[in-house]
Order: C-alpha cells, then sequence, then structure tokens
C-alpha cells in the first residue's frame, strides 16, 4: 500500500499486522454458507483435529476466543471466589480478566529483564494456601521455561494454565506450547499468527478436561444437536457458557493452517534481518529473542529505548507513523497498573518496576509475513532517523 504524505512524496505503507486471506478461505466460507450448516457442524471438529496434529497435543476444543478458553479452563476447575491464580504483570489484560471472571483473585508477579516473561524466581514467594493455578504467557512468542514451571506446579499441587496467544508456532526443546500445562489457550485473532476473524483453541492432553471444556462451551447440555436422538430433546448436565466457534470461523482455521509454517518461516527472516539492522542503532536495546532449545514464535520485535530516549517516545512513534511505519506497544501498562486493577488492589506507582519499565521504553515493530525483508530494513532505516531527529 501507498501513501502520499504532507511534501507530496509516495512512500510505502507498512502496517502493523495484516490478516493473509485467499481463494481458499474465500471458497471454504462460501461452502459453509451453502450448506446452511453455519454452527453444529463437522468444521470445527476438523479444525480441532488439525491443530492437535499441529500442535502435538493429544485434544484440542475449539473455542470463541482465547479468553473464553482461559475462563472455562478456570471454571471447569472449580477456581472461584477465595482463589488465587498467579498471573504474570506484563500480559494482555485478558490474561488476568479470565481469573477475575472465574472470581478467583490474580497475584501478579513482575517480567524478567531479559526476556518480559514472568519472573520465575519470583513466582514461589507469592503462592500462599489459597493458590489454586499459575498462568503462564509466552511473551511475544518467546517460550517461558516450562520445565522449571512444571516443577513448582506439581511440588505445590497447581493447575499450569499456558496463554498462547502469540504462541502458535513457538516450541521449547521440540514440544510445542500450550502441551506442558494442563490447558493451553491459543488466539486467532485478525493479527495473530494465523486468523478465523475470532476465535480461539484449547488444547490439553487431559481427556477428562477436554469433555468437560468442550460440553460447557456449549451452556452444559448433555448432548450436541448432531448427537441428539429426538431433534431438540436435551437435558442441562451443568452451568456453561456460549463460547463456540462458527463453522466458517472453522473453515477459515482449516485453511489457514495449512500455511501456517510458511507464515513462520518468513516472520523468522523477517525478525532476524530487523533484529540485526536494529543492534546497530545506538540507543535501541532487544529483549532476548532465542535460547538453547527455545524457538519463538516471533510475532512482533520490541524495541526498548534507552532513558535518554524515552522521553522522546512518542514523538519517535509519530515519526514512525508519518513514514509509514505501524507499530504497537506491548503492553501501554503493566495490567496491575490499569485503572481497574490498581483501584482494586490498590497497586503502587512503583510495583512491578520491570513490567513497568518493559511498557514505558518499548515500541512494537511488525514483523509479520505481509511484509518482506527490504520493508525491515526501510523499518530499521526509518527508526534510527527518528531518533536522530529527536535528538
Amino acid at each position: 500500500m501507498w501513501i502520499q504524505n504532507t511534501l507530496f512524496m509516495t512512500i510505502k505503507t507498512i502496517p502493523f499486522g495484516q490478516p493473509i486471506l485467499g481463494a481458499e478461505e474465500e471458497q471454504a466460507v462460501l461452502s459453509v454458507l451453502r450448506s446452511g450448516i453455519l454452527v453444529h457442524g463437522p468444521k470445527a471438529g476438523e479444525f480441532e483435529s488439525a491443530f492437535a496434529r499441529y500442535t502435538g497435543a493429544k485434544y484440542a476444543v475449539s473455542v470463541s476466543s482465547c479468553t473464553a478458553g482461559l475462563h472455562l479452563s478456570y471454571f471447569v476447575r472449580g477456581i472461584g471466589p477465595g482463589d488465587e491464580v498467579i498471573v504474570p504483570a506484563q500480559t494482555h489484560t485478558a490474561t488476568a480478566h479470565a481469573v477475575e471472571l472465574a472470581g478467583a483473585t490474580p497475584i501478579f508477579v513482575d517480567a524478567d529483564s531479559a526476556t518480559g516473561n514472568i519472573d520465575i524466581a519470583q513466582i514461589e514467594q507469592h503462592i500462599t494456601g489459597r493458590t489454586k493455578a499459575i498462568s503462564i504467557v509466552h511473551f511475544l512468542g518467546l517460550p517461558v521455561d516450562m520445565p522449571r514451571i512444571l516443577e513448582i506446579a506439581q511440588r505445590r499441587g497447581l493447575m499450569v494454565i499456558e496463554d498462547c496467544a502469540l504462541a502458535i508456532g513457538t516450541r521449547l526443546g521440540g514440544a510445542h506450547a500450550g502441551t506442558f500445562g494442563d490447558v493451553g489457550c491459543f488466539s486467532f485473532y485478525p493479527v495473530k499468527h494465523m486468523t478465523t476473524t475470532e476465535g480461539g483453541m484449547v488444547t490439553t492432553n487431559n481427556p477428562e478436561l477436554a469433555e468437560r471444556i468442550g460440553r460447557q462451551k456449549a451452556f452444559g447440555l448433555d448432548s450436541m444437536v448432531g448427537e441428539r436422538k429426538i431433534p431438540g430433546v436435551y437435558d442441562v448436565m451443568s452451568l456453561g457458557f456460549n463460547y463456540r466457534m462458527s463453522e466458517m470461523e472453522a473453515v477459515i482455521g482449516i485453511e489457514q493452517l495449512k500455511r501456517i509454517d510458511g507464515f513462520l518461516v518468513k516472520r523468522k527472516a523477517n525478525y532476524e534481518t530487523l533484529e540485526h539492522a536494529l543492534q546497530q542503532i545506538e540507543g535501541v536495546e532487544l529483549l532476548q529473542s532465542t535460547h538453547d532449545q527455545f524457538q519463538s514464535s516471533y510475532y512482533c520485535l520490541s524495541a526498548l529505548l534507552s532513558k535518554a530516549l524515552i522521553g522522546k517516545k512518542w514523538e519517535i512513534v509519530d515519526y514512525l507513523k508519518q513514514h509509514g511505519i505501524g507499530t504497537s506497544v506491548y503492553y501501554p501498562k503493566p495490567v496491575p497498573h490499569m485503572t481497574y486493577y490498581k483501584k482494586k488492589y490498590s497497586f503502587a506507582d512503583d510495583s512491578f518496576p520491570v513490567a513497568a519499565w518493559i511498557s514505558t521504553a518499548s515500541i512494537a515493530l511488525p514483523v509479520g509475513p505481509h511484509l518482506n525483508e527490504e520493508d525491515m530494513r526501510t523499518i530499521a532505516q526509518t527508526l534510527q532517523e527518528a531518533i536522530h531527529s529527536v535528538s
């Protein structure tokens, strides 16, 4: 895409994110529309099977969003009022909202300064007799050290929930994110690694959890539409929600999953090109992107500005915008500094200093498969120009 700037020079726009949809997805959606079966059909199950095969999970259950999957994960385990869940401070608010929606209390832990992931060394000091689970987030696609998390959880008898919203393609020692804990919850929002327009998936190796999540995402009914001997006749066995995925979303997911490996290859190539270029720019620091057996999904590249530049951050962002480069922030504040949580739990301004530093200093730059390596060099050059313009 090309735009005109104020000097009437034609410049290329580099969007932060953009879904890649083609004729295959279009035809798949049309086939569903023509079939007349828009929900309760076979395509959601087909997508679940394909996603389970891709991740190596024994079971996958499609849901309406990653947030719905997180909420269901707590709900089916009976985690609620009076219970506590360990949650990273540096994450999307949905990670904590799911705990709140279950009626439990999120107990926030600061970030690791090298990776942005939860600081594992601080977890145990936050565990109490009310703690029932640990929720981890693979920040920007870099895996958390899951063997360390599992050791703590197993010793303490805690459930482990992996928030994999940015982690399709994330692997640790060859195993896919979302297959280590009790459940993994994935997002298919339009600018994620793959999309179903909206939607999510829960992975688990526990057959009881898979069955309960599958039932309770659909009102807690004892039988789905295709399972009923008499149409319209069913019983309600438990409390549940309307957290289902439509057949149209499912067929888009099926087609996107066929292309995900190619998407990930492009993301890695883009990331490495941009990372190398940014390492040459004074005043920019980078979070760790690889480590031993850790394989990132390279969702985006978070450039951290030096202390001298932090006060000029929004001028730099505006310069990038004026030159056609899309940016984002992961995340604008640590979740406990968001108004709702800060008021409810009275967190101090200087709490969670590492997460606050990452939020304050970072500019998220695009590396998605809608871009190429020349775009990465353009981003780096423009960022350098932006820094010079405010220095």
